[in-house]
């Protein structure tokens, strides 16, 4: 009798010491969150190159294993050992040759489109002034108003003309400002140049990582263990891949309808316009939003009532992408409604930017289909399996994963 009870104490005096083993640490965790956040800062800034080279190793990599069944089946048996180098160096070039022509094709329009705005726009204020003077020249108040806005125009002329002398420190601020975003730029390109090595080594390799990997936690785990986080791994590069492997692809013929349709009805910068619709449709929800408002901008530039054309054209696009397009690309990948799509895409846009946004819908099916999995076995365990059955036969369109 003493035996059980000696046990439960036993038990009890370690959850006690757990529980405030573990407050100790979130409370060093929230007191240290600032110094713990510049550390992971600083490791992220130094390790940048190898996440550089691993994102553009796995966009590259369907691309890569694509070519490789190629060569292998077409290449003479004698250099078909050189496969996996040659399937390499192709997908690279490849990805390359696919970004430069992405630039070659925006850079000139994107110019010329600024240098128009440049040009045209103090003609554009110029008449918009002598409208509104022409349109309210009886209204006594209004004419008051514009007196003071030219007197105020021309104090700040004089202000600033006076004044700019003993500002020159704010100059040399402009100037350091500049050299810092300057050397910014030149981080940049020097990580992303390492990060393509990387990115060739992590495809050459590939093959020989992910069977080490699988030694590693057959060696680590039990069997039972080992196989299921094995197969949660193949379910989470089955997500992440297939799902922005398919939004590409979406894009892409997003890209190509809308310069389509900007050479039929004659909207300016075609080109420029349908390469940023393409691009912004990346981002699921809000991408079409995000794309549309600049491309709406650099028409109206040219043409305002164009502008509006290009509207309902955008609007159109869009519902033929959402209901026939993507879901015959991607199909139900991610088993997630449009509420958990808003709600991941407003979280993880809010904590990380423009990159939470582009991976958030395949991160938050990974953790919800996580949960599901947790509750059956939950479920299972208390016996009340048939609550897990009802809950199918009540949403039959939705992903049940087993």
């Amino acid at each position: 009798m003493k035996d059980p009870y000696k046990r439960r104490y036993l038990y009890l005096m370690l959850a006690i010491f757990g529980a405030i083993s573990l407050s100790i640490v979130v409370f060093f965790v929230l007191y240290r969150f600032r110094g713990i956040g510049d550390t992971l800062r600083t490791l992220t800034d130094i390790l940048a190159p190898f996440i550089y080279g691993g994102v553009v190793a796995y966009l590259l990599r369907p691309m890569c294993n694509h070519y490789e069944r190629w060569l292998r089946r077409f290449l003479p048996k004698k250099v078909r050992r050189f496969a996996d180098s040659l399937a390499v160096g192709l997908s690279l070039i490849t990805g390359l040759l696919i970004v430069y022509a992405l630039i070659i094709m925006m850079a000139p329009q994107l110019y010329q489109s600024v240098m128009s705005l440049w040009n045209s726009l103090p003609g554009k204020v110029n008449a918009f002034l002598t409208w509104a003077r022409l349109t309210f020249a009886e209204n006594e108040v209004l004419i008051a108003l514009f007196n003071r806005l030219n007197l105020l125009y021309t104090d700040l002329e004089s202000w600033s003309q006076n004044t700019l002398i003993p500002y020159l420190s704010n100059i040399m601020g402009l100037v350091s400002g500049l050299s810092s975003s300057l050397y910014r730029v030149l981080m940049f390109v020097y990580n992303l140049l390492i990060g393509l090595i990387v990115a060739c080594y992590l495809l050459a390799s590939r093959k020989k990582f992910a069977r080490q990997s699988v030694l590693i936690i057959r060696s680590v785990l039990q069997p039972r263990w080992a196989d299921l986080l094995l197969n949660e791994i193949a379910f989470v590069d089955r997500m992440f891949g297939g799902f922005i492997d398919g939004k590409l692809v979406d894009s892409a013929i997003i890209g190509v309808l809308c310069y389509i349709g900007c050479v039929i009805f004659r909207f300016p910068n075609a080109l420029l316009v349908s390469a940023i619709v393409g691009i912004t449709n990346i981002i699921p929800f809000f991408g079409p939003f995000i794309g549309a408002v600049p491309s709406t901008l650099l028409i109206m530039i040219e043409d305002p009532v164009k502008g509006l054309w290009f509207i309902l054209f955008v609007l159109a696009l869009q519902q033929l992408d959402g209901n026939v397009i993507g879901p015959k690309i991607l199909g139900n990948r991610t088993g997630l409604s449009s509420f958990w799509v808003l709600f991941a895409i407003v979280l993880c846009g809010g904590l990380w930017g423009l990159p939470g946004m582009l991976i958030c819908v395949p991160a938050f099916a990974v953790f919800y289909d996580t949960v599901k999995k947790l509750v059956r076995r939950g479920l299972i365990r208390k016996g009340q399996i048939h609550i897990w059955e009802q809950y199918k036969a009540d949403y039959p369109d939705e992903t049940i994963s087993k």
